[in-house]
């Protein structure tokens, strides 16, 4: 079976496909607060979601990368707006505080698995 790539460069792909597994790279985003960056590194996974024929009512399971537990609450206000959960589809999650991630700008990085 061949793995599909999606927005592949020449150290990583955002998003790697095998059957009808999908996982994405830890997704980041610019913006000063957990929230901007969140909301904007979600909208990343819609877009790398439709581009691999999905949607995240389709997420089986989700890491969130945090760089300070005290920003838990604001992320997850942003998650619950944004994950379907009206659909009945909210996914497995583990969140972990990290000491920092690749750039120091960076507060939060969620990699997501789903079904393509």
């Amino acid at each position: 079976m061949k793995i599909k790539r999606f927005e592949q460069s020449a150290r990583m792909s955002q998003a790697s496909q095998s059957g009808n597994l999908l996982v994405l790279s830890g997704q980041v985003s610019s913006g000063k607060t957990v929230t901007e960056q969140a909301e904007s590194l979600l909208k990343n996974i819609d877009d790398l979601l439709e581009r691999a024929g999905t949607d995240k009512s389709n997420v089986i399971y989700a890491n969130i990368f945090l760089t300070d537990m005290d920003d838990y609450e604001a992320f997850n206000q942003v998650w619950d707006k944004w994950v379907a959960s009206e659909q009945g589809q909210v996914p497995s999650r583990a969140a972990i505080q990290v000491v920092r991630l690749a750039s120091p700008d960076w507060v939060v990085e969620v990699q997501v698995f789903a079904r393509a």
